[in-house]
């Protein structure tokens, strides 16, 4: 692994009353108007907690959700219940409220600026916003690692006009990130989810990095038609795919055997050879987990990315084995994405891996480049 050549944040150097603009990963999932999983922010809390102590004065920057209308404040209201800080809310991002409260911030104070994706230079990483949004600090924090694969004004157009730093949670990610690019053998890696058509060059890399590569979930679906075999109603993208070229590497493993759902609703465990023209593939099968169980317990490193069938649909068996087999296993692992660590939270095991990475798609797409917009930004 190459040595970090990235500022990394020393809170001790941190003088009070330095004014730091803190990107955060705030983008937690809302259920009925309030926070639903507090991972991501209590990670970044204990930045922010951090800085705070220091006599700084913190203003924070995040997005959450897709649609520009939603906003930060059941965030807010959330980080008021996990800390004891005095945490303001402004209700634009560089308008009046903002930079009104942004003014009289006091050190040990923090401000938390309404969703940042409101401001349509953020996407765009507009040079005019950019400065706006600098000007709220003296230096520029990165701890948003899961946001940082996207070329966004506060991502990289911030750090290009403030002295800037990663944060400790944006650190721990790139170390473990970077250490999944150059696993000890033998090495295993475990893909789910969906959408082939967008993780083939990822699984192109990890063929090139790892010994052997499991595809679980949907995506095995896509293998399972490569080989003329039967997929039912399971979901499929419709694409051509490099489905069979993948599969002449000789590395890539799928399930044996299936969780599928016939047409009277009912669950039963196929051959993947033997599904129906009306099944609809929907989990990893048994014979499949205990054969990965022996793979996972010989392997020295494992990265794990999405689940092994249709976790929010209540077909979670596999997902949850999985994060056991890993959990039980004595190789280095980092894990990650939005059902991954959903199971694992569950499971209430977190601490029985190496890494649990908080970073979706920033995460595959680091591990498939080798780098993102944001680690370039702050080089």
């Amino acid at each position: 692994m190459e040595p970090i050549t990235i500022p990394s944040l020393q809170v001790e150097n941190i003088a009070p009353g330095t004014r730091v603009l803190l990107r955060a990963s705030l983008n937690v999932p809302l259920e009925g108007g309030a926070v639903s999983n507090t991972f991501r922010l209590r990670e970044s809390l204990e930045t922010i907690e951090s800085l705070a102590h220091t006599g700084a004065r913190v203003v924070v920057c995040a997005h959450i959700g897709r649609a520009k209308t939603e906003s930060l404040l059941p965030v807010w209201d959330a980080m008021k219940k996990e800390s004891d800080l005095p945490i303001y809310f402004a209700t634009d991002v560089c308008g009046s409220d903002a930079t009104k409260k942004a003014a009289t911030l006091k050190n040990g104070e923090v401000l938390l600026l309404e969703n940042v994706r409101q401001e349509a230079g953020e996407e765009t990483n507009d040079p005019v916003f950019a400065k706006k949004l600098a000007s709220f600090g003296d230096v520029y924090v990165n701890d948003a690692f899961p946001d940082s694969h996207r070329a966004h004004a506060s991502v990289v157009g911030v750090p290009a006009l403030l002295p800037h730093f990663m944060g400790p949670n944006f650190a721990r990610e790139y170390v473990a990130l970077e250490r999944a690019r150059t696993p000890e053998s033998p090495s295993l890696a475990i893909v789910g989810g969906a959408k082939l058509e967008t993780k083939e060059p990822l699984l192109r890399t990890l063929l090139s990095l790892y010994d052997s590569v499991f595809v679980g979930g949907a995506l095995a679906n896509e293998f399972y038609k490569a080989q003329g075999y039967e997929v039912g109603k399971s979901l499929i993208s419709g694409k051509e795919t490099s489905a069979g070229a993948l599969l002449k590497s000789g590395k890539v493993q799928v399930p044996e055997d299936v969780v599928v759902q016939t047409t009277l609703g009912k669950k039963e465990v196929r051959d993947a050879s033997e599904v129906l023209a009306d099944d609809i593939i929907y989990d990893i099968g048994p014979r499949s987990l205990e054969t990965l169980k022996k793979t996972i317990a010989e392997a020295r490193f494992i990265l794990w990315n999405g689940p092994m069938g249709n976790f929010e649909a209540g077909y979670d068996e596999g997902t949850f084995s999985v994060a056991k087999f890993v959990a039980e296993s004595s190789a280095t692992s980092v894990v990650g994405g939005g059902d991954t660590v959903a199971a694992i939270e569950r499971l209430g095991n977190a601490k029985d891996y190496t890494h649990v990475s908080s970073a979706g798609g920033a995460m595959l797409d680091f591990i498939g480049n080798g780098t993102i917009a944001g680690v370039e930004a702050l080089k």
